[in-house]
């Protein structure tokens, strides 16, 4: 899965920057006191003010000294705010967003380094501080004097404001409202109860997933228990048993060691011949963080339970109503939208299924007569072998890392008129093999900066790929003669990584991955707005943020930018031309099984947050298996706990929301058309599409409505006949 891991000013409170208000003048105990907390502040990494946070000297020891440190700060800051915030942009907003900015980059450090250097010491360091973290968030969006200021803005000062000053204050009324500004006494005091233990709920649910998945490992001795592996998978196994203190395999003698990491799982599922061997592990995957101490299923039920009534207290029937009123859709639209793209999927998939079983009994093989979940892949890629003459492994070796990226910049410095170049050294990083880029302007000048940690590594660093910020762009921490701050972002996946001497080879899937997550990255890093609170991905609802990810997914199947990049890693050569056209006819291969399974997520995820009361009879997994029956072609197994790792919707932002990967398609796909409709041959009119695409979408960032953006660069609403043709669906719809 992949994500956006975007702040949420509300719940998190807000991000936040620099500088604090000069003090009155103090007695020796207090400026002794003083003097130690400054002391504190220059002594503690966490808490440095450089341009780039330093993230190699950042330990677990600096986490709760530096927190409390600077949420002691703050909170003066906070106390004089609201004594003197009056209904001005000066006096409220730019106070407001230094301790917003300056509180989220240090807490987005310790999540950050959380999220792929975990550690039992900075755990237990964050479960100490998280409470206190959390109850300044509460208090920033609860503070009533401040919600009387931007009242009062809205009501007298309006016509004094920009467009994004307006959705501003517009995101902040509403923000508070629902972060419980309105309530008074037990109501209130119950509200921040929900609230502190969600966010515990939700840690304990990421750690438990990772700790799973770490937890289960199996080494094999005998080649023949692996027959089928391609040589990748076959080195990257064997480099794992090395790892762990298995001296001297190799990929041709061994040992190898399986892990439930995507780059160990799915080439067993796709490729592996032992069939007892693919049931072993997908039931190890499926029912993973659901047994013993890493059991999820309390929590789930618990997370689920405190939305619902968190959701009553502020007068919502419902947590996905709740959820809602931040986004695009209201749950009517969403599941209408739904609803029609399973019509059109559904039979589609039903066919994907018995052309892997046919395939099966054609070779008188066992899953012919009893098809299990853990045959999907193996007999899908065998499908695909013999229906378009090629594999995926054939694909690995044009598409190293290096090439991959040339091409990435290479297509985006042509689109948006920005050049993307190695600015390693420049920064501190957490890993040895994280890279730092910088993007210039036509003229040179840097407009934003990332970091790309591209490999997985299984024993520190979660599942899945994300991108999130660093620092946004802001007019108010410019530096001397610039209009405003540049943004910095980080993008993070668990692709394949290096085996031996050769670079990472990467799956077509991983390759989508990095374009997909480039593309939020974009739509932080090119933005145009100075106001910090609507910059970048800020202020974007949630059900339109991956429209810029999954607009960047199609360019992987145009042939300028795919021959641009698929080159050989020994010779050199460039994907062969019979290769790159059985790759496009297989764009839509299984496209029914895989919008179906995306239907299922979402509809799970909706039906648990919509209409789910837990304590009444039903489990969360009989709600799954309901959903299931119009949402799969073969029901879950019993023992399938799959919604114990889902942490998409229970440590992570996509709660009553995971919808959004296809509200956003719709978009996205709609918005490929364009440069569809303009020639993609056509070089002038891509660049002219790819201007305006830039100057709408990746510019204007959280300071206009999403649909609005969409109708800027478009011309018109959206529509789903981009996203059906494109996936091959459209004679279905019809």
């Amino acid at each position: 899965m992949r994500a956006l891991r975007a702040t949420n000013r509300a719940a998190l409170s807000r991000r936040t920057t620099r500088g604090t208000k000069a003090r009155g003048h103090a007695g020796p105990a207090q400026a002794k006191a003083r003097a130690m907390a400054v002391d504190e502040t220059v002594q503690n990494p966490l808490l440095q003010r450089g341009k780039f946070p330093a993230f190699d000297q950042v330990k677990a020891e600096h986490v709760v000294p530096g927190i409390r440190n600077l949420l002691q700060e703050l909170g003066k800051d906070l106390e004089e705010l609201e004594k003197n915030a009056d209904a001005s942009w000066d006096s409220l907003v730019v106070p407001l967003e230094r301790i917003t900015d300056r509180l989220g980059r240090a807490w987005g450090t310790v999540s950050h380094l959380k999220s792929v250097k975990d550690t039992e010491e900075l755990r237990n360091a964050v479960e100490e501080v998280q409470p206190e973290q959390v109850a300044f968030g509460l208090r920033l969006s609860q503070s009533k004097p401040l919600y009387e200021a931007f009242c009062k803005i809205r009501d007298d000062k309006w016509s004094e404001l920009n467009e994004a000053q307006r959705r501003i204050v517009e995101t902040e009324i509403r923000d508070a409202t629902l972060g419980g500004v309105g309530l008074e006494g037990d109501a209130k005091v119950r509200f921040n109860e929900i609230q502190q233990e969600l966010s515990k709920l939700s840690t304990d649910f990421s750690n438990n997933v990772l700790d799973s998945t770490k937890a289960w490992k199996k080494l094999i001795k005998d080649q023949s228990e692996i027959k089928g592996l391609p040589p990748s998978a076959l080195g990257l196994l064997s480099q794992q048993a090395a790892r762990e203190g298995h001296e001297g395999a190799t990929p041709e003698s061994g040992p190898w060691l399986i892990t439930l990491d995507a780059p160990s799982y799915i080439p067993i599922m796709q490729y592996c011949e032992n069939r007892s061997l693919r049931e072993e592990i997908y039931k190890a995957y499926i029912t993973r963080a659901s047994k013993g101490s890493s059991d999820n299923t309390p929590l789930i039920e618990r997370i689920l339970e405190l939305r619902l009534e968190k959701a009553k207290l502020l007068g919502y029937q419902n947590f996905a109503e709740m959820s809602m009123a931040r986004k695009m859709a209201t749950l009517e639209s969403a599941e209408k939208l739904l609803g029609e793209l399973r019509e059109a999927s559904y039979d589609a998939a039903v066919k994907d299924l018995e052309e892997v079983k046919d395939l099966a009994r054609r070779k008188e093989a066992p899953e012919g007569v009893d098809f299990k979940h853990w045959d999907g892949l193996f007999w899908a890629e065998k499908l695909r072998e013999e229906r378009f003459q090629f594999s995926e492994e054939e694909l690995r070796p044009y598409f190293s890392l290096p090439r991959v990226l040339d091409g990435l910049f290479g297509l985006v410095e042509k689109i948006f008129g920005v050049q993307v170049s190695a600015a390693d050294g420049l920064a501190p990083v957490w890993d040895q093999d994280v890279r730092f880029f910088c993007i210039k302007d036509k003229t040179g000048n840097p407009v934003s900066y990332f970091y790309l940690d591209p490999y997985s590594r299984p024993s520190e660093k979660r599942g899945g790929a994300w991108m999130d910020e660093v620092v946004g762009r802001s007019k108010v921490f410019a530096d001397n003669g610039e209009a405003a701050r540049l943004p910095i972002a980080h993008m993070v996946c668990n692709q394949t990584p290096p085996v031996g001497e050769d670079p990472s080879l990467m799956t077509f899937r991983e390759v989508e991955t990095l374009f997909h997550e480039f593309g939020h990255a974009l739509q932080h890093m090119l933005t145009r707005v100075d106001e910090g609170f609507v910059s970048g991905i800020r202020g974007v609802e949630w059900d339109a943020v991956e429209l810029p990810s999954q607009f960047m997914e199609n360019w992987c199947y145009h042939r300028n930018t795919l021959m641009g990049m698929a080159k050989h890693y020994k010779t050199g050569e460039t994907l062969p031309e019979d290769l790159y056209q059985k790759l496009l006819a297989a764009r839509t291969f299984r496209a029914g099984t895989m919008t179906l399974r995306q239907l299922h997520f979402a509809c799970t995820d909706l039906e648990l947050h919509a209409r789910y009361v837990p304590g009444k009879g039903k489990s969360v997994f009989d709600v799954e298996r309901e959903v299931a029956k119009s949402t799969t072609v073969m029901p879950p197994l019993p023992e399938d706990r799959f919604l114990c790792g889902f942490a998409h919707i229970f440590a992570g932002g996509y709660s009553a929301g995971y919808y959004s990967y296809k509200w956003a398609e719709v978009l996205s796909a709609d918005a490929f058309s364009a440069f569809e409709d303009a020639g993609l041959d056509d070089d002038q009119a891509v660049v002219q599409t790819g201007q305006r695409f830039r100057d709408t979408v990746l510019a204007m960032g959280g300071s206009r409505p999403p649909l609005e953006v969409f109708v800027n660069f478009r011309g018109r609403e959206p529509s789903t006949e981009a996203l059906l043709r494109h996936n091959g669906l459209i004679s279905a719809a019809n």
